[in-house]
């Protein structure tokens, strides 16, 4: 029996669906291969980090805690020149904030000029933003900074409050001191702003906070936690350490306590000491500060100004009845250790925690007029011969206020906001 016969049109059918099941089948396996291939790819894509050029700038400098901007490109705000800006300057009055200590108030104490008031810095090649008081004070509610240091750092601490302070009724803020703490507590805000006194950072016999005038200076080697435990919490941490390091010979450094009866005191000098106190500081730091979190910052030296011949004076001069800035770009006075910054450089090199520098020393450099001189309450009477001869006693290593330290405060907020 012969099997039945397919017609011309049923033949071609079966051809057609025929084609078209292999068509299906080869473009199937070509399907398969290529979504493997893609997922593939797409997972390697994702188990690489992205390269940093991937963000954009704003993006970058805004994953630093507080960061709301960054600066233009290319402006080094450290880098620059005082211009006479009477209109803008100063940010407050010196009777409108009692919180400057008498160490600090020339007007207060006979300085007749206030030309040292008036003068802003200006970095080259671009502008900064104007210090915004409203914007620094929102952005401590429910939070603490804390300078810590020595008297500079206090300076600091201190024009930061008279930046501040007047944007608080009288009921709503105070200031306390406890030992080495003093505390302004802005009420409204659940802010605090602190300074607390480490003139080392580490332990030392010059942590009283009012008798320290001590001429042979030892510190304790590993002591930092003696005073760390009073930082811990701080949001934003301020702190500074030079001056007392320069003592023009080596340093004495303690291994083990100040309360052993026979004490192991060992002579190093003072590069090597100061390395020690900032490595410590960068360790504190690291473990106690979130980065994500936090920021801290580093004062650089502040200058002093007692070598008049260095700057083209008389050599018997210093700061007293200075009343301009040094107008040569290049000055660099003999008292600021470059090998003290190149510790610092150093040091900070070396650790990941993204510590902000604040090189304020060239351009407090240039500003002979603006230390307190003999314009200030002294620790004990002047002699006649002092009085006879006012470059005797001059002081020429702090600052009134309001001055140059409102710089340093307006430079931080800079760097705070816009790094």
């Amino acid at each position: 029996m012969k099997p039945p016969s397919l017609s011309s049109s049923s033949y071609h059918l079966f051809i057609l669906l025929a084609f078209i099941l292999f068509a299906i089948f080869l473009y199937g396996q070509n399907i398969g291969r290529y979504i493997s291939r893609q997922n593939h790819l797409n997972i390697n894509q994702n188990i690489q980090t992205p390269p940093r050029s991937s963000f954009t700038a704003e993006e970058y400098y805004k994953k630093l805690p507080f960061a709301i901007g960054k600066r233009e490109d290319g402006c080094d705000v450290f880098t620059g020149k005082w211009v006479w800006d009477p209109v803008n300057r100063p940010a407050y009055r010196e009777p409108e904030c009692p919180y400057i200590q008498p160490q600090l108030t020339c007007q207060e104490h006979g300085r007749l000029d206030r030309d040292y008031q008036f003068w802003r810095w200006q970095p080259y090649g671009c502008s900064i933003p104007r210090f915004d008081a409203s914007l620094m004070l929102e952005t401590l509610r429910n939070k603490r900074m804390m300078f810590v240091g020595d008297s500079l750092n206090r300076g600091q601490y201190v024009s930061m409050v008279c930046l501040l302070h007047s944007l608080i009724p009288d009921h709503a803020k105070s200031m306390e001191t406890f030992g080495s703490l003093t505390v302004f507590t802005a009420k409204d805000y659940n802010a605090s702003i602190e300074f607390y006194w480490a003139p080392f950072l580490l332990e030392s016999n010059s942590d009283d906070a009012v008798v320290h005038r001590i001429t042979d200076r030892v510190v304790r080697k590993g002591s930092i936690n003696k005073h760390g435990k009073h930082w811990e919490g701080a949001d934003i941490i301020v702190f500074n350490t030079y001056l007392w390091w320069m003592t023009g010979s080596d340093f004495k450094i303690l291994h083990g306590s100040f309360d052993d009866e026979v004490k192991e005191i060992v002579q190093v000098s003072t590069e090597d000491a100061y390395k020690m106190a900032i490595k410590s500081m960068m360790k504190w730091v690291e473990k106690n500060m979130d980065p994500e979190r936090t920021r801290v910052f580093f004062t650089g030296m502040s200058p002093s100004h007692f070598k008049g011949i260095e700057w083209g004076g008389r050599p018997n001069e210093n700061c007293y009845n200075q009343t301009r800035p040094i107008e040569d770009l290049n000055y660099w006075g003999s008292d600021s250790d470059k090998s003290i910054m190149k510790v610092i450089g150093d040091v900070f090199k070396k650790h990941k925690f993204p510590i902000t520098f604040l090189n304020i020393t060239q351009l407090s450099l240039y500003r002979k007029d603006a230390h307190t001189s003999i314009y200030k309450k002294q620790w004990s009477p002047l002699t006649p011969e002092q009085i006879a001869n006012p470059y005797s006693y001059a002081d020429c290593t702090h600052w009134c206020l309001p001055g140059l330290q409102d710089t340093w405060n307006h430079l931080l907020f800079v760097k705070l906001f816009y790094p």
